[in-house]
Parts: C-alpha cells; sequence; structure tokens
C-alpha cells in the first residue's frame, strides 16, 4: 500500500502554523468540530494522514530528504564558480550568510512546525477522546508523536536551537516563541516517544507496514534521538558542547526523561552516561523484542524501493512512503544521473558522493559498488562518471518497475529508508562502548553490519573477524564505527547530523581535502619528484598506487552498470596508456557532442600555466613540429594579441613555462564557507542554516544572531597552494 495515496492535504482542524504573531495572521479554525474527529479512528486516520503530507512537500521531499544532508567527507556536491546567493548551493558549500533571503529557508522552517502543530493536534485530539485507549487510536497518538519528534530532528540538526511547542496552537495564542535550547527539546521529545511506544504496534501487524511509523520505529528512534542527547551541539556562542558541560542537566527536569529500562525498572535520564545507556537500553530492546536480519544482499533495501516492494518484516523500520509516480524525489535529486532521452525520465542530480569516500571503501566491501555510482545513463545508454561526478548508486530510476515516462521528473514514488535496522546495530555498538568500551556486545553488534559487507569475501577473516578483534581500545572502536556509518548509510542523509553531535564535522571535511590533495599531487611526477612538496605532503606518495583514471569496456546493451566491465576499479594500471588503448580499454568515450571520461585522481589537483616570452606573459601556448624540417612553430596567446614565431631544431625557444598547482577548484568549492575553503580551517563549521529575513521580521523574538550563522564570509574559496614549478626554454 502506498500511504500517501490516502493523505489529505490539510491536516482535519489543522491551522497553519509560523513561529510569528503580530505580523502573522493564524488561518480560522475547521467548522469541523475535533470532537467528531477524533470520535472514530476512520476520522482520526484522516487527521493523522494530514500530518504525514507534509513528508509529501518539496521542502523535505527535495531539500531534507537529500540535497540539504549533504557538505561533509561522504555526501557533497560542489557549487559552481560565483558566490551564492539565495540559492541551495550556498548549504552545499557552508555558506549559509548567502541564504538569508532564500525562500527555501521559509518552507522548510513553516513545513516542519506545521508538521509539528498537525502533531500535536492529533495527540491531544486522542486524549480527549472518548474512545482513546482503544488500541488503533494509541498507535496513531503514537505515530503523531514520532512525526514530531522527527520533525524535531531535522530541526535541531538544521537550525540547533528552536522554538519548542509542547501544545497544539489555540485560535488567539501566541505563536511567536523565541529558541529553547536543542538538549531540552530532545529530552522532551524522547520523553514523550518513551511514554507512547509500548502502546505503539510493530510493523508486520500495523496497518500500513512500515509506510506508516510503527513501534519498531518509534524505538529506533528513541535511541537515535538519546544519542544525539548525549552528544554535541553549537551553542549560542558558536561553540560545540554536550549539554553537560553548559547545562544544569541535574537539576533541570525539563533536561530529564524517565523511561522503563531492559531490566523493568523505572529510571531517569539526566547526563551525558545516561542517555548513552537509554540508547543502548533501547536498541537492545528492539533486538529483544522484534528481532531482526540483515538482508544477505546489502542491495536488497534499494531494489526493493526501486522495485516498489513493501517487506513488512525485512531490514527497513520505516520509509517515507511516496505515492507512486507522482510524488518524491528518490531517483530525480538523489539517485543515478539519467540525461539526455531516457525511458524513465530524467534527473537533476543535486547529491553526490566525495571521491575521497569512494577511496576509503576496502576492495572489496560490497557496499562501495552499491552506494557509489561511477555509471550514469545518457539517452538509455550507460556510461562512467568522472570522481567528482558519482551519484547515489542506491537508487535509479532507470531501474524503477514501474513506467515513469519519458518526459517524466520529480515524482517517481520510490520510497525512502528514514531507518534500517543496521542503523540499530551500529548504535548499539557505539553506545556500549562510550560507556563500556569494546565488549563483546559492541563488537558482535559491529561484526554483523561487516560480515555482510564482505560477504563471500576471500579474506573475509581479515576483513571481518581480525578487524574487529584488533579494536581493543574505546579511541579505535570510536574510529572504526565513525568509518562503519560512513560506509553502510552513504547517500541515506545520516551523516551530517552524525558529524555534529560527534563533534567531528571540521575533522571529517579537513581529511577529505587532505585526502583529495594529495590523491592529485600522486599523479603528478613533477611534484612527486618536487622535495618542498613532498616534505608538506608526505602521505601524497602513498596514493601513488592509486588510479589517476579508470580503464573500461562497455559489453553489453541493456542499460545497465553491467554493461560496463572495468580494468581497474581503484588502483592504476601497471600497463602504459598505449598499452592499454591496444588491448581495448578506453578512458573516454564522446557520444554525440558530450564527451564522458573517467577522470579520478587526476581530477584532484589544478594546473595553471602561463609562459612568458620577450618580458610578457601569456595564458597559452601551442607547438607545432614540422616532422621534415624539426622546426617548431609557436603560438603565444590568442588572437588579436597572439605571438607567433619558428624555433630551429635544437635552438632554445626563449619561452618560459609556469605551472601553478592548487587544490582542484571541486575541492575548494565543497566547502569554501568553512574558513574559506582552506585546508586547515578553525574549528567550528557553520552548518547551521539561517531563519528567513521575513520569518525574523514577523517576530519579536527570533533572530539569526549567535551560532556563527552570519560570520563567514561567503567569498570565493581559496584553492590551497601546493608548488610552483618553471621550466625554460618551454
Amino acid at each position: 500500500m502506498k500511504l500517501n495515496k490516502h493523505i489529505a492535504f490539510a491536516a482535519l482542524g489543522g491551522v497553519m502554523l509560523t513561529s510569528c504573531s503580530d505580523a502573522l495572521d493564524v488561518e480560522s479554525p475547521s467548522q469541523l468540530d475535533a470532537t467528531a474527529v477524533y470520535a472514530s479512528a476512520e476520522n482520526t486516520l484522516q487527521a493523522l494522514y494530514g500530518a504525514y503530507n507534509l513528508f509529501g512537500q518539496d521542502s523535505y521531499t527535495s531539500r531534507m530528504c537529500g540535497v540539504y544532508m549533504q557538505n561533509t567527507d561522504v555526501e557533497a556536491s560542489a557549487p559552481s564558480a560565483g558566490v551564492p546567493s539565495s540559492d541551495r548551493r550556498a548549504v552545499w558549500s557552508l555558506q549559509p550568510s548567502a541564504i538569508t533571503g532564500f525562500n527555501d529557508m521559509t518552507n522548510m522552517w513553516n513545513h516542519n512546525l506545521q508538521a509539528i502543530d498537525r502533531s500535536n493536534q492529533i495527540i491531544e485530539g486522542i486524549d480527549a477522546s472518548a474512545i482513546s485507549s482503544e488500541d488503533e487510536m494509541q498507535q496513531m497518538k503514537g505515530e503523531a508523536v514520532c512525526i514530531k519528534a522527527f520533525r524535531y530532528y531535522l530541526m535541531c540538526g538544521l537550525w540547533g536551537d528552536v522554538p519548542y511547542y509542547d501544545a497544539a496552537s489555540k485560535w488567539g495564542g501566541n505563536l511567536d516563541k523565541p529558541r529553547t535550547d536543542k538538549f531540552i527539546v530532545y529530552s522532551r521529545i524522547l520523553q514523550e516517544l518513551a511514554d507512547i511506544e509500548p502502546k505503539m504496534k510493530f510493523s508486520d501487524v500495523n496497518t500500513g507496514g512500515i509506510e506508516r511509523m510503527n513501534r519498531d520505529f518509534a524505538i529506533g528512534l528513541i535511541a537515535r534521538l538519546a544519542l544525539f542527547r548525549a552528544g554535541y551541539a553549537k551553542t549560542y556562542g558558536n561553540e560545540m558542547k554536550l549539554a553537560d558541560d553548559y547545562l544544569d542537566v541535574n537539576g533541570n527536569d525539563s533536561l530529564a526523561v524517565t523511561y522503563t529500562n531492559l531490566a523493568g525498572n523505572t529510571v531517569t535520564a539526566k547526563t551525558h552516561d545516561d542517555y548513552l545507556t537509554m540508547a543502548k537500553d533501547y536498541c537492545q530492546k528492539l533486538m529483544q523484542l522484534k528481532p531482526r536480519t540483515l538482508y544477505p544482499d546489502f542491495s536488497t533495501p534499494f531494489t526493493n524501493e526501486n522495485s516498489y516492494v513493501i517487506d513488512n518484516s525485512g531490514e527497513i523500520l520505516y520509509e517515507v512512503a511516496f505515492v507512486e509516480s507522482k510524488g518524491g524525489d528518490v531517483g530525480w535529486s538523489i539517485g543515478v544521473t539519467n540525461s539526455g532521452s531516457c525511458a524513465n525520465g530524467t534527473t537533476t542530480n543535486q547529491v553526490g558522493l566525495t571521491p575521497s569516500y569512494y577511496l576509503s571503501f576496502a576492495d572489496n566491501d560490497l557496499r562501495r559498488d552499491v552506494t557509489c555510482a561511477k555509471w550514469q545513463h545518457q539517452s538509455d545508454v550507460v556510461y562512467p562518471t568522472e570522481a567528482t561526478g558519482m551519484g547515489i548508486g542506491k537508487w535509479d530510476r532507470a531501474l524503477a518497475t514501474k513506467s515513469l515516462g519519458s518526459t517524466s521528473t520529480k515524482g517517481t514514488g520510490i520510497n525512502y529508508p528514514l531507518m534500517r535496522y543496521s542503523d540499530i546495530l551500529l548504535m548499539l555498538a557505539e553506545a556500549e562502548n562510550e560507556l563500556n568500551g569494546p565488549t563483546d556486545i559492541a563488537k558482535n553488534a559491529l561484526t554483523q553490519v561487516r560480515a555482510r559487507a564482505f560477504s563471500g569475501s576471500a579474506t573475509y577473516a581479515d576483513d571481518v573477524t581480525n578487524y574487529v578483534a584488533a579494536l581493543t581500545t574505546k579511541e579505535s572502536f570510536k574510529k572504526a564505527i565513525v568509518d562503519e556509518r560512513a560506509w553502510e548509510f552513504g547517500g541515506e542523509g545520516l551523516r551530517r547530523f552524525d558529524l555534529i553531535r560527534w563533534n567531528l564535522y571540521a575533522e571529517k571535511i579537513e581529511e577529505a581535502m587532505r585526502i583529495m590533495l594529495c590523491w592529485g599531487i600522486s599523479t603528478n611526477d613533477d611534484l612527486l619528484n618536487d622535495p618542498e612538496v613532498t616534505a608538506k605532503y608526505p602521505e601524497a606518495a602513498n596514493y601513488k598506487q592509486y588510479a589517476d583514471k579508470m580503464w573500461w569496456k562497455r559489453t553489453g546493451s541493456s542499460n545497465r552498470k553491467t554493461d560496463i566491465v572495468w580494468y581497474d576499479q581503484k588502483y592504476r594500471p601497471t600497463d602504459d596508456d598505449e598499452t592499454m588503448k591496444a588491448n581495448g580499454w578506453i578512458s573516454e568515450e564522446t557520444a554525440g557532442t558530450s564527451t564522458y571520461r573517467s577522470r579520478w585522481g587526476a581530477q584532484l589537483i589544478k594546473k595553471v600555466s602561463t609562459y612568458t616570452y620577450n618580458g610578457t606573459d601569456y595564458a597559452s601556448c601551442t607547438k607545432t613540429k614540422d616532422a621534415a624540417t624539426e622546426v617548431t612553430h609557436y603560438v603565444l596567446g590568442t588572437a588579436p594579441s597572439s605571438v607567433e614565431f619558428d624555433v630551429a631544431a635544437d635552438a632554445e625557444s626563449g619561452v618560459t613555462r609556469t605551472d601553478s598547482y592548487q587544490a582542484s577548484d571541486y575541492a575548494t568549492r565543497l566547502y569554501r564557507g568553512y574558513a574559506n575553503g582552506a585546508i586547515k580551517g578553525n574549528g567550528i563549521v557553520p552548518f547551521l542554516l539561517p531563519l528567513n529575513v521575513t520569518t525574523v521580521s514577523a517576530s519579536k523574538v527570533l533572530s539569526n544572531d549567535g551560532y556563527g550563522i552570519l560570520d563567514n564570509d561567503p567569498g570565493e574559496g581559496i584553492n590551497e597552494k601546493v608548488a610552483t614549478i618553471v621550466k625554460e626554454n618551454y
């Protein structure tokens, strides 16, 4: 069943909520009496669909689903040249001060708050209903609580401190609330979830299965939010801190959550360790009450979504149900690129993966070639991509089993997973390690995830058993969890928020930039032979083995990635280019007016050459040698200011070529809002989004002050300078 087929366009009895009062008129209440709405499960369901409906708006289907979950060491898209203004690319480049007037900010803010208000109305309506105690009513109350909790999870991750609404809006009430500390928000929604979760239904018996929020998901969401409550976040003073660092966690009841632990005892979480324990308890609770197993094949959850298959007892705990052929941007703004004239329509692919992420995978990790789409479709012919053009291979509209039509764009109807069972395993491993170190509980959970990733590997023992056994310290195991979550969830929109709660955002983007730069350096012998370069980037030599370009052949015509056979998946061939070409391998192919290349490490270094002759600098130089006379003809610059002359064999040209090597534009533009694109930033990443100026101007209490939101200069970025190499008589 596709849930959104039945979603109403507004919640019954709903009002439109923003966070403003004086300059904003609240819509009149519905004429339908709330008592009548919540007197039956059927009418209550229609109200609930109104809360779900906002997942079908562009603010979620494209923006918060994927496009705005980028700019990490995993998911990233580089904007083009020019400072973005009122454009989503300012989010991609960590330049929020450029988009205070962008309507996307307004829509995302308002739609989240509308979903929260609709959820609050449903919660209050069910509580006041004469049939409140019925199982189905409690299940729907639980769904409303989950929607509210998930929307606050999005808001706190995107904006930090946000207004908290614990009750439905009332006619004439004040909607203009100041920001509430995000740790209080996490605590309040955790309390609501903990109270309702036992009354919900598991997905295999709940109507709507995994396309409606269920008890499985509620338990997992509690674990996730408990880790966020235990983690880092940005303060008003633009610092990254734990709640315990600056709030009265023991004396402020708003920061406490009371729940029943795994042993059946009533406990109250207050401190950092308490919330880690809560996360661990709820992961283990799900594993005991409703154990699941991972699919043997990592690609299965995504193949199911491409095929519109729903498995209510499978690996996915909850997925957003998009209307078939009419809803959702999965396979349009996120997925594999489809361009030209394609039977199942085209994409505007806006979510990418970094070359450093691809390089991070072990050679035989099966997840890499499911997640990293180094292929694309052009007019229903499959081609390779470049390293900086990889899409998310988990979803591909060309593989959709329902005909979408050649003119289709948005609205693929492909569902999107908000939580998979592997998340439960890795959250358990993380929480247990933070509390007690790498115990058997932590190691067994991690092992289950890696076991599938390396299934059938000839080196399985090294990849899984020995790998996990070698993680003997809390620090090494934590690093392994950080890596594993990257490999497991690439493209699923979790990394950005994970980096925030770990306080690893700056470290990881600097690491990604460094890897890409060193990989680029390794493709150029002039740089590797320069002592100053090797002293500054000593690890660059370690990347010499990795591919500067990929070699491939097309062996079929089914428009599937299997039609391409790769000579090198990751490493540079030992044969030279001419030998590779002679053996039938190619590294680029021209189709129509477009050239499709498979450039990899060579893309990651930028060379700017200038040519000096008789004291004048020129941006270009071409040399043509006459085979018979061995005279070389030079053309410097472009007409009408070009200079031409001939140089006899063995004579000096008098031309000096100066090559300036820099970090690539791609890598610089990914993160240019962070310390203006420098390799080493200031440690505080400007990841929070601004409120739209219309929201701020309509409020007496909201502003963009603090949090570092407007502190960064939205410049072009600074390409890291690597070396300048001068060649006389070029």
